[in-house]
């Protein structure tokens, strides 16, 4: 069973399905939250499990050998989740750890340890923001009132944003430093709100920045949940 929902679990499941053909049956876990998720080698199933003894239950129920956690590393209730799932079921589990983004002399980041951090100095950094979080933590900036956002989703919003200015562009990585650049200039942008999620598939926005030297206002990823893992 993968966890996924990312780049790299897409690939692990395409790289397993080539290597081991039929001998090796892998479904893939995605949490829905995307209207169209990209398709995915073998099998898969969307939704979440209730919690670490559904998922404890789903490994014994299915016959799960392994667990690979290869979600985003913000997703801090599903991993955390597997972890106590797989203790409790005596399944393997092994955490595809996504290498973090090295930083530059010239980058200039504002690191903050949550959303909320960011948004209470988001006035202070920039007018013209560029806001790359996920749809549900938007809300944490309502109270900024000097800020045009430009919000990149995944997805169209199906309501109104809760943000006082914005304009939302739609789209989904891995983006080339080319198109990250020319979002830059379209929109004006001086400030880059992220996740320091890692990997290549949205470095380009971090090489974007940097080279235009804008502030990056950065949320630091969490800490991995522990047990053995994989770069």
């Amino acid at each position: 069973l993968i966890l996924g929902g990312t780049g790299e679990a897409a690939e692990l499941a395409r790289a397993a399905a080539a290597r081991f053909g039929d001998a090796l049956e892998v479904t893939t876990s995605l949490a829905g939250r995307t209207e169209r998720p990209r398709p995915v080698a073998g099998l898969s199933r969307t939704g979440g499990f209730g919690g670490p003894a559904g998922l404890a239950a789903y490994l014994t129920e299915h016959g799960i050998g392994r667990l690979i956690d290869a979600t985003h590393p913000f997703a801090t209730r599903i991993s955390a989740a597997a972890r106590v799932a797989c203790e409790q079921a005596n399944v393997p589990r092994l955490v595809l750890r996504r290498p973090p983004w090295q930083r530059h002399p010239h980058d200039r980041w504002i690191e903050v340890d949550v959303v909320t951090a960011a948004a209470a100095i988001v006035d202070r950094t920039g007018r013209r923001a560029w806001l790359t979080l996920g749809a549900s933590e938007i809300g944490a900036f309502s109270a900024a009132r000097e800020v045009h956002f430009v919000v990149r989703l995944v997805d169209p919003p199906r309501c109104p944003l809760p943000l006082r200015s914005y304009e939302v562009i739609v789209g989904r990585g891995p983006f080339s430093v080319g198109e990250e650049r020319r979002h830059i200039e379209r929109h004006a942008i001086d400030v880059l709100i992220c996740k320091a999620s890692g990997g290549g598939a949205t470095e380009a926005k971090i090489i974007a920045t940097r080279e235009r030297r804008l502030p990056v206002i950065m949320v630091r990823r969490p800490p991995p949940e522990p047990g053995e893992g994989a770069d």
